[in-house]
């Protein structure tokens, strides 16, 4: 009974009061810090990069609290100027936390350079094949004489004698040197890169 008395004393009661509205307090602070610490509701709009320098997309992100990490890129892409952003990560317009980091890939200032393959001594249509699987252009051939008629004697880059096992950047433009199929001592002839798959 005395316990019972105790419940409904103004002093017990008042105890209960000021634990209760502490706890409420407490309560309503640690969901404001976790609204704080994890921006709850509060999102960023990730910007469009494309095509900025890297040094313009850095300011870009840094203006809308976001970061960054640059990914490796391997294939050079002429429609967009060198060392400017060709691909990103999440997209622009997305929606994302406060300094969530944006992956970038930037565009090489160049194609990548590949290996010439060996092409000599074998026949046009083979060499033009193997070129353009590697990824050259054949811009045009020149025959000079030599029995072996559409046999590749050589190859030229921008009219200088390149080998088999130098390295060109891809979508360089090389010229053949074919045998014309008569006796060294005729003259030399070219055809342009309209007629080299004939």
């Amino acid at each position: 009974m005395n316990f019972i008395k105790l419940i409904f004393t103004k002093a017990f009661l008042k105890q209960i009061g000021i634990a209760v509205g502490v706890l409420i307090v407490l309560i309503f602070l640690i969901m404001q810090w976790l609204k704080y610490s994890t921006n709850h509701g509060e999102f960023k709009t990730v910007p469009d990069l494309s095509r900025l320098s890297f040094e313009e997309a850095k300011a870009k992100l840094a203006e809308n609290d976001l970061s960054y990490k640059l990914q490796d890129t391997i294939n050079y892409n002429p429609d967009y100027p060198a060392f400017s952003v060709i691909e990103q990560s999440p997209v622009a317009g997305d929606k994302v936390k406060e300094d969530r980091k944006i992956y970038l890939k930037i565009n090489p200032s160049k194609y990548r350079e590949i290996t010439i393959p060996h092409v000599i001594q074998i026949t046009r249509r083979t060499a033009e094949s193997t070129l353009n699987a590697v990824g050259f252009e054949v811009e045009k051939v020149i025959y000079k004489d030599n029995i072996g008629k559409d046999m590749v004697l050589g190859i030229q880059y921008k009219g200088k004698p390149i080998n088999p096992g130098d390295r060109l950047p891809k979508m360089s433009k090389v010229e053949l040197i074919l045998g014309n199929g008569n006796r060294p001592g005729g003259t030399v002839n070219e055809e342009n890169d309209n007629n080299a798959g004939e």
